[in-house]
């Protein structure tokens, strides 16, 4: 501190206001910050400013320098400089950095040495520093210091400016940043924020649209038809196929003559008709339906005869939406765009969760576009609702209703209960027991209105119930010879007729009373499925295979050929998709319409037990099927991994039904004589949620 006080009585008061002043110039005139006042002692008052010139000649001794006045020459300023920077470097490491004497002495030494500041690096911590003759000098009031020896304040000034001017030039935007743009550009013009898209588009360099379309737009909204269709002239040169000119140029004129009709015009839009329509050449067959709108009455017979709603903001908006399909997007933007991207992407999103089981909504309104869409396993039918244990022996098959508002199972017990779903609780409560199946029942098909529910016995039953579910009463007990074995039944979607069949090599068409309406000899069917154009069925048999047979012209074809037995199998509604389980081999999905293996499901246990699998889950989006190792499996369609494992049963699992109308509901039968019914998870505490996760062990791939 001794030190530093000679210096500044070196110095001296004429010096100081130099160097401040220089200080000043260099940094833009700005003054410097006010410093602090310190209490100083006598010695240190001694070392202020205005102390007595005969300090001058002590201070020169100090610093190594001659008496004289002026310095002799170079070589000692620059020893003067070097020894300074020193001192002051020192000084600022003993007191730390951001002394307001600090920075007066850095900006001291340069000003008395002749030099201007300038500035070189920024820092993120608004620190500027700067390089001179090897020594880094740091200022921390934003200053420049230390710039090389010889430069003016005017060239540093002018470097500084350049700088900027550099700084401020934008950045050229890539053609996705363009694009993105343009598609915030046109949502908040459909908002009608239009100064917030011309301030947009300003400041962006971007265009929205081509002048050309901005101007066709604007005739069309307006219903300034022959001026939209000379902007087609421009357009035509902008776009990819010229030929969509006339496709544009005939819905103009369309609208044109309904507007015309609409007015009252009759000769006016006669004339569109007759002299611009026509002589396009193009769709004659919408002319001649056009032609017909003159001869309605009023204008809301031309509105419902058209499927028009007539003139105005809303059908030129419409009109807009379809002429923009022709139009290049470097033109003019596909109508609501972003909207488009954004629904694709929260679909795509659900298309990918793996437990979305909810209907689909298409609005935007829904979702939230901040956070990715994700389901959670909870809401999955994974956790035991309800276990029904009025069978008294194995439970062999189990189906929901087609409304889903009753389950049948079907027992070894020789008995089919019916069980009431409550659409609130989603519990399930008996409503009808149905007696005297002496073989057992092993197969259930509900009418396609529910009314009915025929029940099949095993291999060896050559019997069919065919039940009124509504009454409890049987309406038919069919047996066509004791030999038989009717195993498996389908029904006609005109819920009239049902096919039936077994491995003896019976294939029968009944009618509701039993009576028989056609056979077909030779085939050991395994299982059956109607398909929805009510004349093909689908039978698998002892052949590895499903065929088709059409029982109106009596043509059969080959349809699926396994390599292993096939013990059951159903079919998606649309018709589409099969799902089969192969013996020794799992669970396969087969496209009916292409004849190609989709793809075959892991995990599961099938030997030659006959399992029953199902669609399920909203759209059918997902699989289910029982297994041998006493487990319920659970995929998505589309992968091959389980999703789920559902466990509690205690022995093979021989059939699982998905309600088709509540997807969160599902039932399981087993030979340990249960039906479990799978939910969500139910609201417990988080201690309570874990105990149930050993019903249910995730897949998740």
């Amino acid at each position: 501190m001794n030190l530093m006080l000679l210096i500044t009585a070196a110095l001296g008061e004429e010096t100081l206001a130099s160097a401040s002043s220089s200080s000043d110039s260099d940094t833009g005139g700005a003054s410097p910050p006010p410093r602090k006042k310190h209490r100083a002692s006598a010695a240190e008052g001694a070392g202020e400013p205005g102390a007595s010139a005969g300090t001058v000649g002590l201070s020169a001794v100090v610093l190594g320098l001659p008496t004289s006045p002026h310095p002799p020459g170079p070589p000692a300023i620059h020893i003067n400089r070097t020894i300074v920077n020193n001192i002051n470097s020192n000084i600022m490491q003993a007191n730390g950095a951001g002394q307001a004497q600090d920075s007066e002495l850095s900006c001291l030494n340069s000003a008395q040495n002749g030099e201007s500041s300038s500035t070189s690096g920024a820092h993120s911590n608004g620190l500027l520093s700067s390089t001179n003759n090897g020594n880094t000098v740091s200022t921390n009031n934003g200053a420049s210091a230390g710039v090389a020896s010889g430069t003016s304040a005017a060239s540093a000034s002018a470097s500084g400016s350049e700088v900027g001017s550099t700084m401020k030039k934008k950045k050229r935007l890539s053609q996705s940043e363009e694009d993105v743009i343009r598609l915030i550009g046109q949502h908040l013009h459909g908002l009608g924020l239009n100064q917030t898209v011309d301030l947009l588009m300003q400041e962006s360099g971007c265009r929205l649209e081509h002048p050309a379309a901005t101007k066709f737009r604007n005739h069309v909204m307006e219903g300034e038809w022959d001026k939209a269709e000379s902007d087609l002239n421009e357009l035509k040169a902008l776009m990819h196929s010229p030929s969509a000119i006339v496709r544009m140029k005939f819905l103009l004129l369309q609208q044109k003559y309904l507007e015309y009709l609409e007015d009252g015009k009759v000769l006016e839009a006669l004339q569109v008709l007759r002299g611009e329509l026509t002589p396009l050449k193009y769709n004659t067959e919408r002319i001649h339906v056009l032609s017909g709108y003159l001869m309605c009455s009023h204008a809301e017979d031309l509105r419902a005869k058209a499927e028009w709603e007539g003139k105005g903001i809303g059908s030129r908006c419409r009109l807009l939406d379809k002429l923009q399909t022709y139009l290049p997007p470097s033109v003019m933007l596909p109508p609501r765009r972003l909207q488009t991207l954004l629904r694709q992407a929260v679909e795509l999103q659900r298309d990918r969760c793996l437990y979305h089981n909810t209907k689909l909504d298409s609005s935007l309104d829904s979702v939230s576009l901040l956070l990715d869409h994700v389901c959670s396993r909870k809401q999955f039918p994974c956790y035991t609702q309800q276990i029904l244990t009025e069978h008294c022996n194995e439970v062999w098959f189990c189906k929901f209703s087609n409304d889903g508002t009753k389950l049948a199972t079907g027992s070894k017990d020789t008995t089919v209960i019916i069980w009431q779903v409550d659409p609130e609780t989603h519990q399930l409560k008996l409503l009808k027991t149905l007696e005297g199946h002496a073989y057992g029942v092993s197969y259930l098909a509900w009418s396609p209105d529910d009314t009915y529910l025929i029940a099949c016995g095993p291999d060896d039953c050559s019997e069919l119930w065919l039940w009124n579910v509504q009454t409890g009463e049987l309406r038919t007990k069919m047996s066509q010879s004791h030999e038989d074995s009717l195993t498996s039944v389908a029904w006609n979607p005109d819920a009239k007729r049902f096919v039936t069949g077994g491995q003896r090599g019976q294939f029968y068409q009944c009618d509701l009373d039993g009576n028989l309406l056609d056979s077909w000899e030779g085939v050991r069917v395994q299982c059956l499925w109607c398909l929805g154009d009510g004349r093909t069925v689908l039978a698998s048999d002892t052949h590895q295979r499903i065929r088709g047979y059409n029982f109106e012209d009596l043509t059969d074809r080959n349809i699926v050929q396994e390599d292993h037995p096939i013990m059951s199998f159903t079919v998606s509604k649309n018709g589409r998709l099969a799902l089969l389980n192969v013996a020794t081999q799992g669970v396969h999905l087969w496209d009916l319409q292409d004849r190609v293996l989709v793809r075959k499901y892991q995990g599961v246990t099938q030997g030659f037990y006959t399992i029953h699998s199902c669609f399920g889950g909203h759209n059918e989006d997902f699989i289910a099927s029982g297994s041998e190792d006493h487990k319920v499996y659970i995929w998505h369609k589309r992968s091959e991994l389980p999703i789920a494992e559902l466990t509690g049963h205690t022995r093979t699992v021989n059939c699982v039904s998905w309600n088709p109308a509540l997807p969160g509901l599902m039932a399981s039968a087993s030979d340990d004589g249960t039906v479990r019914v799978w939910g969500p998870a139910p609201f417990l505490d988080t201690q309570d949620l874990e105990g149930l996760n050993e019903n249910c062990c995730s897949m998740d791939s």
